[in-house]
């Protein structure tokens, strides 16, 4: 069965203009994600379409989990071609959801096939893409550079070797890599894993208070700025509350933390309250701009958590987003001259129409866009889930000033997620035209769609 995509959520000539002119030959800056910088500083190559596409993306995983495919062909002792076998069985049936546009969208634009993925051509399909990598040598690098990648940046925890990112640039020749900081270590307060990530943080030395946490802490985030980081990013899960305690309650808490003591929920909200005002400082002072993806529920099942560890795509949406919390959290760091510029990620839709108003709550003289409602991420990045985004940001915001889309994905293959955003886009600036709301100037589309695809997110966070 074949399936064309070229025309697909393009419902106007405006949009189908708009798009084949503009989007579809406009570069890719993606300033968050979560590949291998390792992959792209050795140009690794894989020539498995399997283990590339199928067997560490978790989007597929959950939906064959909901499909019924047995966990041994998921995340279990299956072979790779089990498991591709399996995502192929599951594949048609993702008809309706964006996994089914995505993956047509891989298959045709690295490999030139428009037939959709299904058991009885699964063979087929694998042993030409198998094929296909190999005699092309689509390494790591070439396969970003068919996306044509301009700029990235990877998610790297606080203590991860971050000079490997110059390196990746090196190799890379066409795109830059850098590291964005991922934060959620230096907040895990309650994790178990915490002592062990603050002695390798200390590096042998104590760090016993709150003094000596900041200064390790910024010993790292300077090794992250000689690496030009642009950006950091913090993920308040649901039930976040933010709560100011005093600098003496805080080190208190901290001190009882790293002591082994007894710490209630409150005190662990208070503590992550203070350590993220600090943190809005330090990347205020840096130039950086802070991401806050908030509202996932990732604790759901304990056995798939064990099974298929902490990101095994069996996360839900949590609750709504504590407005009065974000709006303490960023006066808090305005009164002291410490607000950074902001990217809030919602999971929750119901979050879009105050996150989209807020972002004309916390201006700044001479800096546009200065809070922005990030893409529609994770369960909203669908067709519908990018169209109400898009309304809301234009009903309540500048939509003009978004940074546009990320692809927040571990797979090479991810960066179909701008095309399928960019076509939403087209459709949705093309229809405005074709109906009269906004001018029908072809420049003026253009600009529009450009800016928002590409232009925005580069002079915001990479100032390239």
């Amino acid at each position: 069965m074949k399936f064309k995509t070229e025309n697909l959520f393009l419902d106007s000539d405006a949009a189908r203009e708009l798009f084949i002119r503009v989007a579809s030959r406009l570069p890719i800056i993606d300033y968050h994600n979560h590949l291998d910088v390792s992959a792209i500083a050795e140009d690794r190559r894989d020539f498995s379409i399997a283990r590339l596409w199928v067997v560490s993306d978790p989007y597929k995983h959950r939906a064959m989990r909901i499909d019924g495919v047995p966990e041994r062909e998921i995340n279990g002792g299956a072979s790779d071609s089990e498991k591709f076998a399996a995502w192929a069985r599951t594949c048609p049936r993702t008809w309706g959801n964006p996994l089914f546009h995505w993956s047509a969208m891989e298959l045709r634009s690295i490999f030139g096939i428009d037939d959709v993925l299904c058991e009885t051509n699964a063979p087929g399909i694998m042993e030409k893409c198998d094929s296909i990598l190999a005699r092309e040598n689509l390494t790591a690098n070439a396969i970003l550079r068919r996306w044509n990648v301009e700029a990235l940046c990877t998610s790297e925890d606080l203590l991860a070797d971050v000079s490997v990112h110059a390196a990746a640039t090196s190799k890379a020749g066409s795109f830059t890599v850098l590291p964005s900081l991922r934060g959620d270590s230096i907040l895990a307060f309650s994790s178990p894993n915490f002592p062990e990530w603050l002695s390798r943080l200390g590096a042998g030395r104590a760090i016993k208070s709150m003094d000596a946490y900041f200064g390790a802490l910024a010993e790292r985030l300077d090794a992250f700025g000689g690496a030009s980081c642009k950006i950091a990013d913090h993920s308040l899960d649901s039930g976040f509350y933010y709560e100011l305690p005093g600098v003496s309650e805080a080190d208190n808490i901290f001190k009882n933390i790293v002591g082994g003591g007894p710490v209630c929920a409150r005190d662990v909200s208070k503590l992550v309250s203070f350590v993220l005002l600090k943190l809005a400082g330090e990347y205020r002072k840096r130039g950086w701009a802070l991401q806050l993806h908030i509202g996932a529920e990732r604790n759901t099942s304990s056995r798939l958590r064990g099974l298929a560890g902490p990101a095994g795509g069996y996360a839900t949406i949590g609750n709504p987003c504590d407005m009065p919390s974000i709006v303490r959290f960023f006066d808090d760091a305005e009164k002291n001259g410490g607000l950074p510029k902001v990217i809030l990620h919602t999971l929750n839709p119901s979050d879009n129409e105050a996150f989209a108003t807020l972002t004309g709550s916390f201006s700044e003289d001479g800096v546009w866009g200065k809070i922005q409602f990030g893409p529609a991420w994770w369960y909203n990045d669908h067709l519908e889930g990018i169209r109400e985004h898009l309304r809301a940001l234009s009903g309540y915001g500048l939509l003009s000033r978004f940074v546009g889309m990320t692809t927040d994905s571990r797979s090479l293959f991810s960066f179909s997620r701008h095309e399928y955003f960019r076509r939403i886009l087209c459709g949705y600036i093309g229809g405005l035209a074709e109906r009269g709301e906004i001018p029908g100037d072809f420049d003026f589309l253009a600009k529009a769609v450009s800016d928002i695809s590409y232009s925005n997110a580069k002079n915001w966070i990479f100032n390239l």
